[in-house]
């Protein structure tokens, strides 16, 4: 039986362990590692610091204040990113990634936070007008690695000749110099590619199939999960999304509205 001498010391060594958590800093929720591949202007990329920076990072940055966690951003290659999540390198994914069945099979997704859609960057010359012409004996297209383009050139294209690159500026240089005849991405992309390309390029920018991106999780954060959910909703009706869109995006968003195309937030 315990007794209150006993109790008492028991409580005193609780209040010592709880004193030097407490100036260890343990109070603090842990940080949250966000991975994403920091290579897609201007969604996931580096400032000329060399500090991350675009869409993704300050949605991550938010997400952070909303939970009271400090947030450590984790540069990964993207085909890495599912498995530092899974294996516990990262703890989400904020990183333009298309919510499909197929990772979900291996991940959780958040409720989507923007809508895109795969389209083409094809050459000047190349004898497409639209997806429908890309399944031919002699047409050559680029995907990038791990990408929601590339499992639909696995799956539909059986007659053109694919290329996987691991570098989406691989892919589109494939296009420019003639080497392919499309580059199958997001519609935003192709629009600033074929920017930077007018005299070798165009853009068939309506989309083909549509898509939505959300953040990965894994499947036992369910807590985790809800929380994300909630901010992401409150974070588009303060108007987040779109002053994120302001910033990064000021133009293609101009560009996307006089031409009816669908924008992503």
């Amino acid at each position: 039986m315990m007794t209150r001498n006993n109790l008492t010391c028991m409580l005193s060594a609780l209040i010592v362990v709880a004193s030097c958590l407490l100036t260890a800093g343990y109070t603090q929720a842990e940080p949250l590692r966000v991975g994403m591949e920091l290579s897609y202007p201007p969604f996931e990329m580096t400032n000329a610091e060399g500090k991350p920076t675009g869409v993704s990072v300050g949605l991550a940055h938010a997400l952070g204040q909303h939970l009271g966690r400090t947030i450590i951003i984790e540069n990964i290659a993207f085909d890495g990113l599912i498995p530092a999540l899974r294996t516990g390198t990262i703890d989400c994914i904020i990183s333009s990634m298309t919510a499909t069945a197929e990772r979900s099979r291996a991940i959780a997704f958040s409720e989507p936070y923007l809508k895109t859609g795969l389209t083409l960057l094809v050459g000047k010359d190349a004898p497409i007008t639209s997806a429908a012409d890309l399944d031919q004996p002699g047409i050559r297209v680029a995907v990038k690695k791990g990408t929601t383009a590339h499992q639909y050139a696995a799956r539909n294209l059986t007659h053109a000749r694919v290329f996987v690159l691991d570098k989406e500026s691989a892919a589109v240089l494939e296009v420019t110099q003639g080497k392919s005849d499309a580059f199958i991405y997001d519609s935003l992309s192709v629009y600033r590619h074929h920017l930077r390309h007018p005299d070798t390029t165009r853009a068939l920018l309506t989309p083909f199939r549509e898509e939505a991106w959300a953040i990965g999780l894994r499947k036992s954060d369910t807590a985790l999960q809800q929380a994300i959910n909630a901010f992401l909703k409150q974070f588009k009706q303060d108007g987040g999304f779109e002053q994120l869109g302001d910033e990064f995006l000021p133009d293609e968003k101009a560009y996307f509205k006089e031409h009816g195309i669908p924008f992503y937030f």
